[in-house]
């Protein structure tokens, strides 16, 4: 190799090394780039998520029952109710899961998505349009499909209302409230040894509110409008806002007013904070 191949070969190395030299540079700088790209990215979806966690949810599970195929009639109010009622929580910023004509196994799926979804800052509402029947001092929601002819199938085929209750107090929901109609005169009765009528009474434990269309033991008449005495009237006082306490209260008062004593609803509450069905009262 001369001495003039030997300088060619030289700047050869030369210009290649530069090269390598710049494209590394564009390399790490890029990298560089997308590293703060992904920084902030991820600097952003911290502070949404940490924005969430103080914020107060709201959810509701409405169930209402209607075709029980021992039912001489179908209770068409009760659809009519859960619909009516879903549509107010909802503009009231309440996440709502609302179930018509549920099975047994529509009702516990229900419950358990609505366990899967409650924290610890979470408002609940349970809704329960239909037949119930009390069984063993507890009161249980019956699925369309229940095939009653002894106590032992309340328990087996009906949804116990103070298991939803407890379900609610170790997920640690906030506040509780529940609305039950279902102290109606209902197509087992008959085949009871011992029966009795309407439900039991249900402990508001633990800041709960609960609301039932009649006294303990006592079964009440639905009327002939588009929705029950009970939903009509709460939902009046609901559309009225108001805390949730007043809201249930005042519908227990209409309600016996209205009836001359002759339905008295019950209102059991051990709430330890007002709580407000408008997002704006809390």
């Amino acid at each position: 190799m001369n001495v003039r191949q030997l300088d060619i070969s030289r700047r050869t190395i030369a210009v290649a090394a530069a090269l390598i030299g710049t494209v590394s540079l564009v390399i790490g700088a890029h990298a560089a780039l997308n590293m703060r790209t992904l920084d902030a990215a991820k600097a952003v979806s911290t502070d949404q998520v940490t924005g969430s966690i103080g914020q107060t949810s709201r959810l509701a599970l409405v169930i209402g029952n209607g075709h029980y195929p021992d039912a001489n009639a179908p209770l068409t109010q009760s659809i009519n109710d859960a619909r009516a009622l879903s549509m107010s929580l909802r503009k009231n910023g309440f996440d709502v899961d609302m179930v018509e004509d549920a099975t047994r196994d529509d009702m516990v799926r229900a419950v358990s998505r609505l366990k899967s979804r409650i924290k610890r800052d979470t408002t609940v509402m349970l809704f329960f349009g239909g037949y119930g029947v009390q069984a063993g001092r507890e009161s249980y929601m019956l699925p369309v499909d229940a095939v009653i002819w002894k106590e032992s199938d309340v328990r087996r085929q009906g949804v116990s209302i103070d298991g939803v209750l407890d379900m609610m107090k170790e997920q640690g929901a906030k506040a509780k409230l529940v609305v039950v109609d279902a102290s109606r005169r209902n197509p087992y009765e008959r085949r009871f040894r011992s029966y009795s009528h309407g439900l039991a009474p249900i402990s508001a434990s633990d800041n709960a509110l609960i609301l039932t269309s009649a006294s303990p033991g006592k079964v009440a008449d639905d009327g002939k409008g588009e929705h029950s005495v009970l939903v009509g009237e709460f939902l009046t006082n609901l559309n009225a806002q108001g805390s949730a306490e007043g809201v249930f209260n005042k519908t227990r008062v209409a309600i016996s007013r209205a009836s001359e004593g002759d339905q008295v609803p019950t209102v059991s509450s051990s709430l330890l904070e007002d709580v407000h069905f408008d997002q704006a009262g809390g």
